[in-house]
């Protein structure tokens, strides 16, 4: 039996052949039966995000066909249109590539911890579904405790490497409580959902949305339990933000220095923390000159995000480190599964000895014999017929000049030399 690992990334397939391939939750647990059920593939489960899908297969060989068959026919896309984006690996590679996955080693952000919970949940799914065995559940547990220690143990996921994340960090050095703060966040794309994302998990106090269209506004202020207002709202609510963040798309400044003064009067000189992620510049650059007014640009941040980038890279040696004596581990189990067929083998013919010998016993009590002689012919037989096989093997590896089995059975039973 093998362990493939077969898949497309962000790095190997464009995203409209990553669309086609993608598995999503409506349809996964049919699509993990389906697998499940090829002749080759004893065990399965599929990851599926936006930037990867994989499937994990405990396998009868290494022969990636039937996989790539079943692919082609479930997406109806021909092999040829996908088959030189994929990548695989097998057996004690397949271990460490999960293992790298899970602990956003191979993620397009180094070290980004979403990946831990997507294979937690492709974990789930392939559990609900019933297409993992002993071998793939405990190789999942396996990677699980691997990502866990490389999260631990080194400083991979600690330091910000997004714009998103390094504002909000950056706010809360400059506030002591969030959650007494309001943000007011300026845009509805990407960055700024992101940005919403991340002071809503640091328990932000209140956030407003401020969008040129109104419904996207309210459609990104309603996950997080913010309010909405249209762009030409602004100048009205200024004055209500401790933090503000702009991200959006236009040429032309929407915040100049004359309504920031305005507000920071308003606000009695309370200090406005100001954050300018969009290029060309949302906010004009005077507005740093106010006192109370603390202004960062996407430059400031992007220096913080190279530094810390690089100290990911430093954390990701170290985790390198750590996921090759996890796999070892694994690969140790594994082999230990290899001789409990011979553990049980054993047991069950000690076992059948013992029964034999124990019904013999019994019958002779009921028959009347003294108990003390039946327990001492019991305990002599019972110890001849276990050790006679062994013996008589033992003197024929002796014959036979086969010092090799019979140094091993020295160390199996640790027989004092």
């Amino acid at each position: 039996m093998t362990f493939l690992a077969v898949g497309i990334n962000y790095n190997t397939a464009p995203v409209a052949i990553r669309e086609r391939l993608a598995f999503p939750a409506e349809i996964l647990n049919d699509s993990l039966q389906s697998l499940w059920q090829q002749n080759e593939i004893s065990e399965s489960a599929i990851l599926s995000t936006c930037n990867r899908t994989e499937f994990y297969c405990h396998a009868a060989s290494a022969d990636q066909n039937t996989l790539i068959n079943w692919l082609a026919q479930n997406k109806n896309i021909a092999p040829a249109d996908f088959t030189p984006y994929l990548y695989n690996y097998l057996d004690d590679h397949s271990i460490r590539h999960m293992f790298r996955v899970a602990s956003g080693l191979d993620s397009m952000i180094l070290g980004e911890p979403q990946i831990l919970g997507q294979m937690k949940t492709a974990y789930q799914a392939a559990n609900d579904a019933g297409t993992l065995g002993k071998n793939l559940s405990r190789l999942f547990h396996h990677t699980f405790a691997a990502a866990k220690k490389v999260r631990t143990d080194t400083a991979i996921g600690s330091s910000p490497v997004s714009v998103a994340f390094a504002a909000v960090q950056l706010a809360q050095q400059i506030f002591d409580k969030l959650s007494e703060q309001t943000a007011l966040l300026i845009g509805a794309g990407e960055t700024i959902e992101l940005t919403a994302r991340h002071l809503h998990q640091k328990q932000i106090g209140r956030i407003i949305i401020a969008n040129r269209t109104y419904e996207k506004a309210h459609q990104l202020a309603s996950q997080f339990n913010g309010y909405a207002i249209a762009l030409a709202e602004l100048p009205s609510h200024l004055a209500e933000a401790d933090i503000v963040v702009s991200s959006t798309a236009s040429t032309l400044p929407i915040l100049g220095k004359g309504r920031v003064e305005s507000a920071i009067k308003q606000r009695k000189h309370k200090p406005i923390f100001m954050v300018d992620l969009a290029v060309p510049r949302d906010i004009e650059s005077e507005v740093e000159q106010l006192k109370d007014v603390y202004l960062y640009t996407v430059d400031d941040l992007q220096n913080t995000i190279n530094e810390n980038m690089d100290s990911r890279r430093r954390a990701a040696e170290q985790a390198e480190e750590i996921i090759d004596s996890e796999v070892q581990h694994f690969l140790s189990w594994l082999r230990a599964q290899g001789a409990q067929t011979t553990i049980t083998a054993y047991r069950q013919q000690a076992e059948n000895l013992r029964d034999e010998a124990l019904q013999k016993a019994v019958s002779q009590l009921k028959n009347g014999a003294d108990a003390e002689e039946v327990v001492q012919k019991m305990a002599h037989t019972l110890t001849n017929k276990l050790i006679h096989t062994p013996s008589a093997q033992l003197r024929q590896a002796g014959a036979n000049e086969r010092h090799d089995l019979i140094a091993a059975a020295r160390e199996i039973f640790k027989l004092k030399q």
